[in-house]
């Protein structure tokens, strides 16, 4: 997993730069500046792994997959991947191919899809596409969403790790106000690597109503069910 030591224009992220990249399309015209979402992990982390270590090639890899899912639109771009191969699956539902992961609005809409009725989503993936979701959740977390790999269980060829996500909820979030506080992810995930270490096969595990109740802090009251966070003192429909 010597690949993933990060890049000459990002210590955390690879394949961002270089002769390999000339060709990239990237969403935003450029490469994307992580400075913000860097300082917020560096301030914020539980774990420092060391140099080399497992932990961190697991921990740059993840980050790396999630840049490339963000920002380059054309999955023949991605690096971290076989696209040919890969399938992402969420909370045990139905195995997605990157084309699917298109189709309901990329990855925030991936994962927080629910069953439940539509007038109980705060966040309603149906409502949103792949741009729309973005902005919603880079003008909730001002700063970004961070990430750290908490813990790693095992090594190539299936990984197994503990991860966090969380920013700060500094702007408002689908009618509900600001609070200023952390609001986080916490959960656990496999990643399936061929020989050239590439992703083939990726679960995630997580509470989605634990991390979308981390929006409605100090909000009205509401009714927790076991998937989801139920705004019962607003008529705006939930969640992202």
């Amino acid at each position: 997993m010597d690949q993933y030591k990060g890049s000459d224009v990002d210590k955390y992220r690879c394949f961002m730069s270089g002769e390999g990249e000339k060709n990239t399309k990237w969403k935003l015209g450029v490469p994307p500046n992580y400075d913000a979402i860097n300082e917020l992990f560096e301030e914020g982390r539980t774990k420092i792994w060391p140099a080399g270590s497992l932990g961190e090639q697991v921990q740059n890899l993840v980050k790396t997959w999630e840049m490339e899912l963000v920002h380059k639109p054309n999955s023949q771009d991605h690096k971290s991947v076989d696209v040919t191969k890969l399938t992402i699956s969420v909370n045990g539902r139905k195995p997605l191919k990157m084309e699917d992961v298109g189709k309901i609005g990329g990855g925030y809409n991936m994962f927080l899809q629910t069953s439940l009725p539509e007038d109980l989503r705060l966040y309603n993936p149906s409502d949103e596409t792949g741009d729309t979701s973005h902005d919603i959740f880079t003008n909730t977390f001002t700063r970004g969403f961070a990430l750290e790999v908490l813990e790693v269980y095992s090594g190539p060829p299936v990984i197994a790790y503990k991860f966090r996500h969380w920013g700060y909820m500094e702007g408002p979030f689908k009618g509900q106000p600001p609070t200023g506080e952390i609001v986080e992810m916490i959960g656990v995930s496999t990643f399936e690597l061929d020989e050239q270490f590439k992703i083939v096969k990726i679960q995630f595990f997580y509470d989605r109503g634990e991390f979308l109740a981390g929006f409605i802090k100090g909000g009205s009251s509401v009714t927790t069910t076991q998937d989801s966070t139920i705004d019962v003192g607003s008529s705006r429909c939930p969640f992202s």
